[in-house]
């Protein structure tokens, strides 16, 4: 049996080799008896089979998203009303079965709870059978739309009905569950639903398409697992389609729903950010699979005008509350970033396709800012809160809710009226092994650098790494075939910038090796016990924005390889926004070991989750505004005033841990004046 998953987009073969899936890469967390070993994407993998997705299912029964399809099976539709306000709430259902589908098949940890895994399959088995129950004779299955008094009318608002969304998410769980369960249920209602759609949308169909994409990229992948080409086809057409304005237009603009002019003709990423990265996912999936050079370049193109102008320096994408969407080139106001945790994992599945389909690191180094930024942040140490937006500065005044919900804590929430994050955040910890390798029958390639054990056809190695806390990486050959040739990591951009140099070594001999566009090739012979040692400059830096990002002009961020980090108000004796950035302390010994949490006690170093275990230091003067005036006249700045406070010496937290401690203000961008 193969396991693998439609995030992974197991059916590419891009320059460099296809994914490997779960079946080929176990991540290290720490359940071992050598817990030394885990790595930080293990360890957020066994947080999430432990907590998160205890949670996420929990509170799916509380919101009475799994009553909306029981109400259909048993008959008291007509007596208990849709639970909710949202068309798409089945969605939260099935990107929760697509994560368990993987959790489920994965061997259980030494010492776990069966009860865990227990609880978690109960609450599958109960759901597959209530959506399989709950689909209507000609495949339609969409509970909003079911039963007497429907929220919404089937199929009659296309822009905001969701229903082929409802799709999507359906099959990328059916698909899931197929492979790595070798559970069929859901897959046969997925191509019942997916068949009813080519009916009504496909060639001889209706010429309309999804308000808000994301069917797309499921239905290359339904293809993939069934080989049946209509589903590639229709695929196809929603990408091609969108942008002749046939969506009805209601509350936001077209532009909203990246329908104002055709996909190929878009000159920027725009709109609802969620929409637009989904929208690019599925459509690297077309163009891999129809070979359509053309599209994949211009994904592309899209592709690095957005990250380098439409992105914070966490990853993050978004910039406008009102529509959750994409601004200007260079609009990146850090406190009012909505930069949704949504959008994070849609920016990563599109990146990781862009991957796979070109071969280019640079696009990895992206996924990875995001990974460890714009994706970590939106969970909580504990795994049971969520961050629906993640802004990138926090007033000492403010008082909005995460996901502009009312009531409810300051910070991270358990749930929401909108519960999109929590599940999908779910999902996407589970399938992290997927975007790990890729391999074909003689080279061997790691993409990420995770402590894990990778078996290929030419090579199976064991990663051991405290990666991106740790720039020490050792890759032991564990087995290796006639055929194997190269032995492929990459080495990010930040490691060789600067005039930053790497140290490499074979079996304790050094090479001379130097990174080719983002890859450090060794080649074989290979033999059993091979050890390979990366050690990359892993040190604070200081990064300032583009010119035009006028919301940033004057500020400093601090990154130590590719962990944002940023100033709580808890670590700093004056008030965040009053302090100037002077220095930072260099993260690394001279021995180039790591300092681990620079200042920080032992029981705070001890704990992965604390936000001080891995601070760095940094030197801050306070200094008050000269003038209480919002926009005082510019004069020449005078020298510092005699009796300026010392420099003192805070710690910067990583971004991804902030909100995990006392209600304050927080800043990523300090103020260099």
């Amino acid at each position: 049996m193969t396991t693998v998953h439609p995030t992974a987009c197991v059916g590419a073969r891009g320059p460099l080799g296809r994914p490997l899936g779960p079946d080929a890469v176990r991540l290290h967390d720490g359940s071992g008896p050598e817990p030394a070993r885990s790595g930080l994407l293990g360890r957020w993998q066994r947080r999430n089979r432990e907590a998160t997705a205890p949670h996420v299912t929990r509170e799916i029964r509380g919101a009475g998203n799994l009553e909306n399809f029981r109400r259909l099976v048993d008959g008291t539709a007509a007596d208990s009303p849709y639970r909710g306000r949202y068309p798409f709430l089945d969605t939260d259902v099935y990107k929760t079965l697509e994560g368990l589908a993987y959790e489920l098949a994965r061997p259980a940890a030494p010492g776990e709870d069966p009860a865990l895994v227990a609880g978690l399959r109960d609450f599958y088995e109960e759901a597959v059978d209530l959506v399989t129950r709950a689909q209507a004779p000609d495949g339609y299955l969409g509970t909003a739309f079911q039963g007497p008094d429907p929220l919404r009318v089937p199929w009659d608002d296309l822009a905001w009905g969701h229903e082929l969304y409802n799709l999507g998410h359906l099959t990328q769980a059916a698909v899931a569950a197929s492979r790595g369960l070798d559970d069929r249920r859901l897959l046969e209602v997925a191509c019942r639903f997916a068949d009813l759609a080519v009916g009504r949308y496909g060639d001889d169909g209706e010429a309309l398409y999804c308000g808000h994409p994301e069917v797309e990229m499921a239905l290359v992948e339904l293809a993939r697992e069934t080989g049946d080409g209509r589903y590639l086809r229709l695929a196809q057409l929603f990408v091609d389609r969108r942008g002749s304005g046939a969506l009805t237009h209601t509350v936001f603009p077209p532009e909203y729903f990246q329908d104002h002019v055709p996909l190929r003709e878009l000159d920027s990423v725009t709109g609802h950010a969620v929409r637009m990265a989904y929208l690019g996912a599925g459509a690297t999936d077309v163009a891999v699979e129809t070979e359509d050079a053309d599209l994949l370049d211009h994904l592309l193109r899209l592709w690095d005008d957005m990250v380098a102008t439409k992105a914070y320096v966490t990853g993050g994408l978004g910039a406008r509350h009102s529509d959750e969407a994409f601004g200007d080139r260079y609009e990146l106001p850090s406190e009012r970033a909505y930069a949704e945790t949504c959008a994070a994992i849609g920016a990563m599945q599109w990146g990781w396709r862009l991957f796979v389909a070109t071969g280019r690191a640079d696009i990895l180094d992206d996924v990875e800012l995001m990974l460890y930024n714009a994706y970590a942040v939106g969970l909580s140490a504990e795994g049971t809160s969520f961050f629906y937006d993640n802004p990138l500065q926090r007033r000492p005044d403010h008082v909005q809710r995460s996901g502009a919900e009312t009531g409810g804590e300051p910070l991270r929430r358990a749930w929401f009226g909108c519960p999109c994050c929590p599940p999908n955040v779910v999902r996407w910890a589970a399938e992290l092994q997927d975007h790990v390798a890729v391999a074909d029958e003689r080279d061997l390639t790691i993409a990420l650098l995770t402590a894990a054990d990778v078996r290929s056809d030419p090579l199976d190695v064991t990663v051991e790494t405290g990666y991106p806390y740790d720039g020490r990486v050792v890759v032991t050959v564990t087995r290796a075939s006639g055929d194997a040739r190269h032995l492929r990591l990459r080495v990010p951009g930040w490691a060789t910038e600067g005039g930053r140099r790497l140290a490499v070594t074979v079996d304790g001999g050094a090479l001379d090796a130097r990174p080719d566009a983002g890859w450090l090739t060794l080649s074989g012979p290979w033999r059993s016990g091979t050890r390979v040692v990366l050690e990359l400059p892993l040190q604070t830096r200081c990064v300032v924005s583009h010119p035009h990002v006028d919301a940033t002009r004057g500020a400093v961020a601090v990154l130590r390889g590719p962990v944002v980090h940023c100033l709580e108000q808890q670590d700093a004796a004056a008030p965040v926004d009053d302090l100037v950035l002077v220095g930072v302390d260099p993260a690394d010994r001279p021995d180039g070991e790591p300092t681990g949490a620079a200042g920080a006690s032992p029981a705070a170093a001890d704990d992965p989750w604390s936000p001080l275990a891995h601070a760095v230091t940094a030197r801050v003067v306070a200094r008050p505004p000269a003038s209480g005036r919002l926009y005082p006249e510019l004069t020449d700045p005078p020298a510092a005033p005699e009796g300026e406070p010392v420099v003192a010496r805070v710690r910067l937290v990583p971004y991804h841990l902030w909100g995990n401690r006392e209600v304050g203000a927080m800043r990523v961008w300090l103020r260099r004046s």
